[in-house]
């Protein structure tokens, strides 16, 4: 190739023309462009100013996060309970309000003003809030009778256009109002773009954060997840393209309580879709929780039939799993470490010799299949005790059977002024259990995964440990 047409081709590939080459006419000439580096200014920590949290640290002042469940997974009266919270100023579900009561706005483009006013009124009724606490407070829209919110459309002829005019009333409604926060639900009905297209989304997501920063309020969007199986729910399980996750601060995901947490904590099959629990699987603003928050819904009747009958709603209250070592002592312990060393027992759940069984009968309950709360509290402290060594399993065989089993045996004894434990009830009975003579403790490493260990006394030799779960 000669040299002029190869510079010829690179005068063709320059970047950013602003009009197509047509019938081989010449690119025009780009103006150069100056760009220049911004020297940062050293600013004493003292005088930057605060974040703004609305609500716990959930919701923050200007930015915008994303709240995704499945369906029927209680999105929509978690909204409602946090709504009343922020209005009344209230700690109605383990979150403070900074600052006091605050204005929030529930735009919701599901459900018509009839049931939306069930949700509210059946969670007043059970917060014993009147409308004194929330008037100029609450504002409530549905889409269902006219409040249509439609912040962008897309369109095969002019691709993604911004609703500029709805975006400018919004956000001089939210200014005018004073309104703290707004929750939208669900996003998806909030634009008629492709969903699936992650430059659409991210120019939609990019807007709501806008609006958020100008009205000088948080912003949430409600949204639903790909699939509704058995799967965690996460950050990245929203339906559609990625890109709105990317652009929002915070994330909350709502859980329902699976099978294996409801055997966990002793909860009957047919209560368990009353339970879910919420995180917060993307926060660029706050440390993340080290714990889930747990709701279970309340049933509130709101009086609107016959005979003081009526609808039956559900109502969000915090709930918190049952620690397995609530009014457990040292001395509990020390009765079923002499009631192992005076008997037979084996670590399996399903045997007649169960180890349960000591356990249940020490603490005054039941070991039988049919207590599920006694028996989780069971399965957890055995769980506790066979990890920090209390107890351990050593494998020999059965005199009856004559085949190979698990037995239990003592291990370290118990000592008196244990601290009160706080752990969670644990799954399984004896799942993982050590094997004699001593188990390796969790705690010595730095702890273990499960959060259970001992505590080794000081000094050198042979020394009692305190038999219940690292803190």
């Amino acid at each position: 190739m000669k040299a002029t047409a190869m510079q010829a081709s690179y005068e063709d590939a320059r970047p950013f023309c602003p009009t197509p080459l047509i019938g081989g006419a010449q690119k025009p000439r780009l103006e150069p462009v100056k760009v220049v580096a911004t020297p940062y200014v050293w600013r004493d920590p003292v005088t930057i100013k605060p974040r703004e949290w609305v609500y716990g640290r959930s919701i923050q002042r200007g930015h915008v996060r994303a709240i995704l469940a499945p369906g029927a997974a209680g999105k929509t009266i978690l909204s409602v309970g946090e709504a009343l919270a922020m209005a009344t100023g209230r700690n109605l579900l383990g979150q403070e309000v900074p600052d006091g009561p605050k204005r929030v706005w529930l735009w919701n483009l599901e459900d018509d003003a009839e049931e939306l006013a069930r949700i509210i009124q059946a969670a007043c009724k059970h917060w014993s809030i009147g409308p004194e606490h929330i008037r100029d407070h609450l504002f409530v829209d549905s889409a269902l009778e006219g409040a249509i919110l439609k912040l962008a459309m897309s369109t095969s002829a002019e691709g993604l256009v911004i609703n500029r005019p709805l975006v400018t009333g919004l956000t001089d409604e939210l200014l005018d109002r004073g309104v703290d926060y707004l929750h939208v639900d669900p996003f998806v009905s909030s634009h008629s773009a492709n969903e699936n297209d992650n430059m659409e989304i991210d120019s939609i997501a990019k807007e709501w954060a806008l609006v958020a920063k100008n009205a000088k309020c948080g912003i949430g969007l409600a949204h639903h997840v790909s699939k509704a199986g058995a799967a965690e729910v996460t950050a990245l399980s929203g339906r559609g393209a990625v890109s709105l996750i990317n652009a929002c601060r915070s994330v909350l995901v709502l859980n329902r309580m699976s099978e294996d947490e409801a055997k966990r904590y002793g909860i009957e099959e047919e209560r368990r879709r009353r339970y879910f629990r919420t995180y917060d699987d993307k926060n660029n603003r706050a440390p993340p929780s080290d714990k889930s928050d747990w709701y279970t819904m309340a049933s509130v009747n709101l009086g609107n039939g016959v005979d003081g009958d009526g609808d039956n709603m559900g109502v969000v209250i915090p709930w918190s799993p049952p620690d397995a070592f609530e009014n457990v002592s040292a001395d509990h312990l020390r009765k079923v470490q002499a009631m192992v060393a005076g008997g037979t027992y084996k670590e399996s759940a399903q045997a007649n010799d169960w180890v349960g069984k000591a356990v249940a009968e020490v603490l005054g309950i039941s070991a039988s299949k049919d207590a599920k709360a006694d028996r989780a509290k069971i399965n957890g402290i055995l769980r506790a005790w066979f990890a920090n060594g209390a107890l351990v399993v050593v494998e020999k065989r059965d005199p009856e059977k004559r085949e190979m089993k698990k037995f239990v045996e003592v291990g370290e004894p118990a000592i008196d002024g244990a601290p009160l434990p706080k752990g969670g009830a644990g799954q399984g009975g004896a799942s993982g259990a050590p094997k004699a003579p001593r188990p390796t403790s969790p705690c010595k490493g730095g702890g273990g995964a499960d959060g259970v260990g001992d505590r080794y006394s000081s000094g050198a030799g042979h020394h009692p440990r305190t038999l219940f779960p690292c803190r």
